[in-house]
Parts: structure tokens; C-alpha cells; sequence
């Protein structure tokens, strides 16, 4: 069988290596239009189950990347200049660098074709390939040329957002909420290596106007951002790498395949950051796509591909939606920080829908001990 990727993020190469280490006489070709060492924005997280699928289906690439994996076992929520240490909810971290740079390698060795630098500009180029793989991200240029027969929707989400590095590092993954006379703000910030953090910070559209982060270049955003967190860099400044301000986009599609084309990752689907999930399902969709493709003939693809999105959609979907409510609760975050420090703490575990108080007293025993203290104190028990 022919193959083409186009797209060489983690769901791309992952998918491109794996196929070519299962069926090492296929013809698996992949096309980045950067350079193989280029990549925007710093760490990438994983949840505490982000990486399960792995370890029972590929371990062998989860030993690779589980060696560079920055990981601790608490969570930090920061409010009022007070730190709230929720215990057990589990995370760990790699430079999206890093992660790239280990599956080129693990995709050059398996003899993937690679072209980096280049883009496909026509999908009739690629008439020859019995397969082509559209993981060439949120922009897709796959997604687009055939966006009426996926039955695309894009929108975006008001709160905006901007991806920077540091060299403070922080010993959790921890969320900063700070009010000042410009408004409110919240920073999402994690190691993800030795001496490199990453640092996102969120604002809704009325403080980010009344910030003038409408009007600000590139270089004064980040001086601005530097002063309102100057206590949680504790001196330390921002590392920019083509940071902009964002909204989020919510891609969505009827359809992942049209005919021997298909979608995976953030092509297909998007999930909010602020839950740790897209590379996580990125991943899982690149393997999902392979079992599926591996149980059908080469003449049998289109049957391969539907079978995978009946399959894969329901997981997808549900981590989605967790996502949406988890981005809906930021949305309001300005609204959560009248709240104390503790209560905004059990709002955030909360925001998903994904967790309750059991399951909570059975993962954070030592926060949801503090949590009833506090309540029993305050009279509310």
C-alpha cells in the first residue's frame, strides 16, 4: 500500500512510523511544510491516563518519550496570593520539540519518507497513494480542499489566549488567577524540562481591550504580561516564539473520511487546552486509524475508514465535550474568583462534569480532608 501524510505534528509522524514499523513494505511518505526543527509554543501536557493507551498498545514508543517526561502528582490552583495544593490529580510534560524530534526519529528508522519544508498544494498530486492522511493540523490544507464533503464548522471561543515559554520553573502544573485594574487574568503554567516552562495566559475580551493587548506589538504584550505576573516569575522573564494572541478554534467535522482521505488530529477535531488532551488524543487517533486499517484488505479502505471513525468518535467526543465545559467554566473564570481560594479550587476540579466528591475523596484525600475542615469551620457542613 501507498501512503500519504501530510502533516508532521505528533498525530501525523506517530501514525507514519507506526503503519511503517507494522508493514515495513508499504510506501509510507510524509510532507511538513516547516522545517523539521521548527515548532511554535513550548511544552505539551499529559493527564495522569493521557498515556495509558501506550503503555498496552506501543509501548515501545512509550519508552521512548517516558525517559524525557517531566511529571509530578499534585496540581497547584493559585488565588488571592494563596497556594491550594490538590493532591493525586496527576500530570506529566515534554518539549513539543522534543516530542517531534523523537518521533522523526522514530520515524526516519522505521523508513518513513520525509519531506520537510515543503508543502502539497494539490490533492490530485496525490492520486497514486491508496491513502492520504489529512494531520496537518488546525489550519488543514486537506481539511479545507474537501471542507463541503467533511462538513466542516470552525468557531472560535471569546476568551483570548497567548502560548509563551519561561526559565521559571514550577514544581506542579499550576493556575495563576490575578486581578489588577486592568481586569483579570489567569496563567496555565507547567515545566516541561529542565530550566523551561510553559507560561499561557488567558484573559476575557473586555480586560484584554482594556490591557490594549488589541494594541499592543509583540514585544510590549509580553513586557505587559512580564509586570502582571512578575510574583509568579519571581523575576524571571517571558520567552516569546512567534507568541500571538488567540482565540481558541473549535474545529469540528460530520465526517473524519471522504473516499481514501481522512482526518486525524487537530484536523478533525480540537479539544481545549485547559484539560491537556489534543496531543494526548492526537496520538490515539494515529493508532486507532492503524488498527482499523489493518484489519481490512488494501481494496477495502473506504469500509477501513469508516470503520474507524464509528469506532474512535464516541472517546473523541467525550473528551470534546469535557473540554467545551472546561472552557466554558474559564470563560466565566472573572466570576469564580469572588469566590475563596478553596471553593474556587473544588469549582476548577469540578468544571469538566468528569469528577465527583467520591471520586475525589478517593484521588485528593488530603485536599477533600481540607475542603470539609473548611466547611465544617465556616458552618456550611
Amino acid at each position: 500500500m501507498r501512503i500519504a501524510v501530510l502533516g508532521g505534528g505528533p498525530a501525523g509522524l506517530y501514525f507514519a512510523s507506526l503503519w511503517k514499523r507494522r508493514h515495513p513494505g508499504d510506501v509510507v511518505r510524509l510532507w511538513e511544510q516547516n522545517p523539521a526543527d521548527a515548532t511554535f509554543g513550548f511544552g505539551v501536557v499529559f493527564s495522569q491516563t493521557a498515556l495509558e493507551f501506550l503503555r498496552h498498545k506501543d509501548a515501545q514508543t512509550l519508552a521512548l518519550i517516558g525517559p524525557r517526561l517531566e511529571s509530578w502528582r499534585d496540581i497547584t490552583i493559585v488565588h488571592r496570593g494563596e497556594r491550594v495544593t490538590i493532591d493525586g490529580v496527576s500530570f506529566a510534560a515534554i518539549g513539543r520539540l522534543d516530542l517531534l524530534r523523537l518521533l522523526q526519529q522514530q520515524a526516519r528508522e522505521a523508513g518513513v519518507e520525509m519531506a520537510f519544508g515543503r508543502s502539497v498544494t494539490s490533492l490530485a498530486s496525490l492520486a497514486r497513494y491508496d491513502l492520504v492522511v489529512g494531520a496537518d493540523g488546525v489550519n488543514s490544507f486537506v481539511r479545507k480542499e474537501l471542507a463541503e464533503r467533511f462538513g466542516t464548522s470552525i468557531s472560535e471561543l471569546e476568551n483570548h489566549f497567548i502560548w509563551y515559554g519561561s526559565e521559571q520553573t514550577f514544581d506542579t502544573l499550576t493556575q495563576t488567577f490575578l486581578a489588577n485594574q486592568l481586569g483579570t487574568f489567569n496563567a496555565h503554567h507547567y515545566r516541561y524540562q529542565a530550566g523551561r516552562s510553559t507560561f499561557i495566559v488567558e484573559c476575557d475580551p473586555a480586560t484584554w481591550r482594556r490591557a490594549g493587548f488589541d494594541r499592543l506589538d509583540a514585544e510590549h504584550s509580553r513586557q505587559l504580561c512580564e509586570q502582571i505576573f512578575a510574583t509568579t516569575l519571581q523575576g524571571r522573564g517571558l520567552i516569546d516564539n512567534k507568541s500571538t494572541w488567540r482565540n481558541f478554534p473549535c474545529v469540528r467535522n460530520r465526517r473524519w473520511a471522504v473516499g481514501n482521505v481522512v482526518l486525524i488530529g487537530d484536523a478533525a477535531h480540537t479539544a481545549h487546552y485547559s484539560i491537556g488532551s489534543g496531543t494526548r488524543l492526537a496520538l490515539g487517533d494515529a493508532l486507532a486509524l492503524a488498527d482499523s486499517l489493518a484489519q481490512a484488505p488494501p481494496d477495502r479502505i473506504a469500509t477501513a475508514l469508516q470503520r474507524y471513525e464509528a469506532e474512535r468518535r464516541p472517546s473523541v467526543e467525550k473528551l470534546v465535550s469535557a473540554s467545551l465545559r472546561s472552557a466554558a467554566w474559564y470563560a466565566r473564570f472573572a466570576e469564580h474568583m469572588r469566590l475563596a481560594p478553596l471553593e474556587l479550587a473544588m469549582r476548577y476540579l469540578m468544571r469538566s462534569g468528569s469528577v465527583d466528591d467520591d471520586r475525589l475523596r478517593s484521588t485528593s484525600p488530603n485536599f477533600m480532608a481540607r475542603y470539609a475542615r473548611n466547611l465544617t469551620t465556616s458552618g456550611q457542613a
